[in-house]
């Protein structure tokens, strides 16, 4: 069934029965007045378009321009979205085989093209010879996205072959298509010419092999301008990380090293970190999830340090050690550019974050983030003493530290009404009534007019008189957009105390587009009144349906 619908394009698989033998473009032409919009162009510049009259040749090609926007037009509209000169966004259209050669017959009329964005079309794969055979016509575009296209070797093949055609494309994402690894990386990047001037090349969860990486890092010296590479969710074990950094003194230039959930272990960590004196740009790196390099950093501590433009380094959910934090405390001394630091579910940073506040430049910080990490009272109170420090800080997250519950006032009191915090996350921290009337009152006095993310969900020991406070305050929120007030199941219980509270806040809060109310309780006649509201304000609400009792009255 799959190979039918290869062959068969959108628009004959919607059209009516009956019609599959005629033309799609020609005749939905005649049944939307394709053609006769055409005609009423031309009548007002004054020419005779009337079938078989004579015109010149410059009449001709104006015509078959007018003609071929209209099919673009047509072609993109039946996907359901909106005809662009310059984007071409057909992602999760369902597009097939056929479709691709359709659409390669209109690349001569969109010259103008900088970005062809074709993924997550499943039935396409195999067939992108047609398409770039005709990249020729876009000499504009910059990115190329083919994402879960189950792009074949052949398709790698005649990317590589094309390039010449695009000079100034800048992004590949070719990621989630298990076919440009399993050792087919190479039929692609066998094909870069030192000319090139990709900047960009995203591989996520590709099936990479030794082989692969050894193919990319080939590529490495005629890829100059390389600044982004992400490698994250595969399997890159010490020979192939061996492979790929052998040629990493090419790529001076990179400024964003992605190896998210990669099964790094300790080895592949100490080649790494030898290889990052080559790497003197290096502003961004993701290390996390790499559960297997437990006490691998401590190894490359030494070289991190040379990354003297780092500004994010994220390091979550991997194991690390007391000898790791210790590691980069002495790290991230060196590191006076540092501005955003992820080391969320590392317990062994409870007790250690103490000394990391210690070297941090507090001062810089946007991005902190040290949920689930186990945080001691110490730590909780060493947080709360940085906090004036933090004036640039725009994201917090402390969730799932049971620390804060009690305390949460250590953290809200160092927030000035300058401050710039965007989103701040408190879920599971076993907040009290006291703690969210202290919310209330850092929103009362200004301190979180900034705020647009804000999350106290799963903190069920909080009273009717808390929620009934922080939204009283609502005026002091106003640049929120995400709310989330969810408890857990077994923490059910009836919204009535406050949902009038609610209901008046929402007025209040004009960039809210997302709440989630999560198990608790509505009676009908209050989701009536929610429901009217959000309508009205066109945001999303999450709730638990299943759970609203019928009203009484």
């Amino acid at each position: 069934m799959n190979q039918i619908r290869r062959k068969t394009s959108f628009t004959e698989r919607r059209q009516k029965p009956g019609s599959f033998l005629s033309w799609p473009g020609e005749s939905n032409d005649r049944k939307n007045g394709g053609t006769q919009e055409i005609k009423e162009s031309y009548n007002a510049d004054g020419k005779n378009t009337e079938s078989g009259a004579d015109t010149t040749e410059s009449t001709d090609t104006e015509v078959g321009s007018v003609v071929g926007w209209g099919r673009v037009k047509q072609f993109v509209e039946k996907l359901g979205k909106k005809p662009d000169s310059q984007v071409l966004s057909l992602s999760h259209c369902d597009l097939t085989a056929t479709d691709v050669v359709e659409l390669a017959t209109l690349l001569p009329f969109l010259t103008q093209l900088e970005v062809v964005d074709l993924s997550w079309n499943d039935l396409v794969g195999g067939s992108f010879k047609a398409l770039t055979f005709h990249l020729q016509h876009i000499p504009k575009l910059r990115v190329l996205r083919l994402c879960g296209c189950r792009v074949t070797a052949q398709d790698l093949e005649a990317l590589g072959d094309s390039l010449d055609a695009v000079p100034q494309l800048e992004l590949v994402d070719l990621s989630w298509n298990t076919g440009v690894g399993e050792a087919n990386l190479h039929c692609l990047t066998s094909r870069f010419d030192p000319g090139c001037i990709i900047q960009e090349l995203r591989l996520v969860d590709c099936h990479l092999t030794d082989a692969d990486m050894k193919a990319l890092g080939q590529a490495f010296p005629a890829m100059a301008n390389l600044e982004h590479l992400d490698l994250s969710c595969n399997k890159i074990t010490a020979e192939g990380m061996e492979e790929l950094l052998s040629f990493l003194n090419d790529t001076h230039g990179l400024k964003t090293l992605m190896l998210h959930m990669c099964g790094l272990e300790q080895d592949a960590l100490c080649r790494l970190g030898e290889a990052l004196q080559f790497l003197p740009t290096l502003e961004r790196l993701d290390l996390s999830a790499n559960k297997g390099a437990r006490g691998g950093l401590a190894k490359m501590a030494e070289n991190l340090a040379q990354l003297t433009h780092l500004s994010c380094l994220d390091i979550h959910l991997c194991c690390l050690t007391e000898q790791d934090v210790k590691a980069l405390v002495q790290v991230i001394s060196s590191l006076s550019g540092l501005a955003e630091l992820d080391l969320s579910s590392n317990k062994a940073i409870g007790d250690g974050l103490q000394s990391l506040l210690s070297v941090l430049p507090l001062s810089n910080m946007r991005r902190l983030l040290l949920n689930s990490c186990g945080l001691s009272a110490a730590s909780y109170q060493a947080l709360g003493s940085a906090m004036p420090s933090l004036s640039q800080l725009q994201s917090l997250n402390v969730s799932w530290n049971k620390s804060v519950g009690g305390d949460l006032r250590l953290l809200l009191a160092g927030l000035l009404s300058t401050c710039e915090l965007q989103e701040l996350r408190l879920s599971s921290c076993n907040l009290t009534t006291e703690d969210v009337l202290h919310l209330a009152s850092a929103a009362k006095r200004g301190a979180l007019s900034e705020l647009k993310q804000l999350d106290v969900s799963y903190n069920g020991d909080v009273g009717d008189a808390g929620w009934a406070a922080l939204f009283g305050e609502a005026g002091g929120l106003k640049a929120l957009e995400q709310l989330d007030v969810s408890v857990r199941p077994s923490a059910s219980a009836p919204v009535s105390p406050w949902i009038g509270d609610l209901l008046e806040a929402l007025p209040k809060l004009p960039s809210l587009t997302h709440m989630a109310l999560q198990h608790w309780v509505l009676r009908q006649d209050e989701r009536d009144k929610l429901d009217n509201i959000t309508d009205k304000k066109s945001f999303v609400l999450e709730c638990d349906k299943q759970n609203s009792p019928r009203s009484e009255f």
